[in-house]
């Protein structure tokens, strides 16, 4: 098979497309790579500045979805699934779907990607 072009997990995060998120991931004890689609850590992840006055912060929206993850992932059998995080905006809580994709990475390695539900 002849591919006409190739775009690695490394070039992802290195063009900003990926987030890495490994180092905290590895503090909830998971022990793969970890990276969120730019549009999921802009969406779910980054507080307005309205709920950073709150409190609400991006470390603390990641530890409580990476946990999530670390928990649903132990339960689910499957490479893909989704799972349910709620985030404080303003002085209600949302419920909003993250989408998981345990799969092989640029060295055909276990990684970790977090998305949106209608992404790829």
């Amino acid at each position: 098979m002849e591919y006409l072009s190739v775009y690695t997990r490394a070039q992802a995060l290195d063009d900003g497309v990926l987030v890495d998120v490994t180092e905290l991931s590895k503090e909830a004890r998971i022990r793969y790579p970890v990276a969120l689609t730019k549009a999921l850590y802009e969406e779910v992840f980054v507080p307005s500045e309205a709920d950073e006055r709150l409190g609400q912060s991006v470390t603390g929206r990641l530890w409580d979805a990476l946990t999530l993850f670390a928990w649903y992932a132990r339960r689910i059998n499957g490479h893909t699934f989704q799972y349910p995080l709620r985030v404080q905006r303003g002085h209600r809580a949302v419920d909003v779907l993250l989408k998981a994709v345990i799969g092989p990475g640029d060295d055909l390695e276990p990684v970790i990607t977090l998305l949106l539900p209608h992404e790829d």
